[in-house]
């Protein structure tokens, strides 16, 4: 393991850069990334759910609900999790045992220490930007009605969609949208050791890649909640897709078809609809709210 940014200035690793080397210490490296990767995701896709299904048992967050008339039962929430789990360890499972492997191959920097933070940062700015052009313009062929009625109808089941439905797909579906997802940080390493050779500190680095997946899954969840609480991200971030402008794909079936950021619907104009429904919910809200004021 390398601990030393230049043979001149010596480097202290932090703590997580010392856990990061102590689990690779003496042990098969494509299996220690194999497993911890994957149970990584499960822990991030599984765990960030389970806010918003306590929240489905409390009354008080009821009023946050994006569709509160369309209740998922018991049932519903089994059948997503058996078939998620399936893909997560026949589909999934065997291509994340291939992060090592690949990451070996392409050059993609393995040992410590981790670029700074401030790198990580613009690394997932990047990743965010590149994964959502891509996730707009395959999900909108998705609704291309030969590839709609094949694959993508599997994930429009729920009309109404809860966080572990993020990965209720086809398998087909999944993969192709898993290429978006991956396609980001390789494309950055590709342009990165191609231009800027001389700059290794912006190398990209399979502890950014796990960043990204972690940040990749909560966004998924959280756009698949149902919800919108007052403190969710699109309240304060305003190009900030989220649930409340997600949700409304899954009630429509069309339009709002980018995943992190709005500006793609807006440009391409596949988000008319969203923003009339959304005008006339807002106009009715209006009208409700004078009749119970006389």
């Amino acid at each position: 393991m390398n601990s030393t940014l230049t043979d001149s200035t010596p480097y202290q690793l932090n703590w997580l850069e010392i856990q990061w080397a102590q689990m690779y210490e003496g042990r098969n490296p494509l299996v220690v990334t194999g497993i911890f990767a994957f149970l990584l995701h499960e822990l991030v896709y599984f765990g960030r759910f389970i806010p918003f299904l306590i929240c489905d048992f409390i009354p008080y967050f009821q009023r946050y609900k994006l569709q509160p008339k369309k209740i998922n039962s018991k049932d519903d929430y089994w059948k997503c999790t058996k078939s998620v789990l399936y893909q997560h360890f026949a589909f999934e499972g065997p291509l994340i045992l291939l992060f090592h492997p690949m990451a070996s191959l392409l050059g993609i920097d393995i040992d410590v220490p981790f670029p700074s933070w401030s790198v990580i940062a613009v690394q997932m700015g990047i990743f965010f930007f590149i994964e959502d052009f891509y996730h707009y313009v395959v999900h909108r062929i998705m609704h291309w009605p030969p590839l709609y009625k094949k694959v993508h109808k599997i994930h429009h089941e729920y009309s109404a969609p809860f966080g572990i439905a993020a990965e209720y797909a086809h398998p087909i579906e999944t993969s192709i949208l898993g290429l978006g997802t991956i396609g980001g940080p390789l494309f950055y390493h590709a342009v990165v050791k191609y231009f800027f050779s001389s700059s290794p500190g912006w190398n990209l680095h399979l502890f950014s890649m796990l960043v990204w997946i972690v940040l990749r899954l909560v966004q998924a969840i959280d756009a698949h909640s149902g919800y919108d609480f007052p403190w969710s991200l699109c309240h304060w971030i305003p190009f900030w897709a989220g649930a409340e402008h997600h949700d409304y794909h899954h009630q429509a079936f069309v339009g709002n078809y980018a995943s992190s950021f709005r500006w793609w619907d807006y440009i391409f104009g596949t988000d008319k609809k969203y923003r009339a429904y959304r005008k006339q919910q807002a106009a009715a809200k209006r009208s409700l709210d004078k009749k119970k004021a006389l």
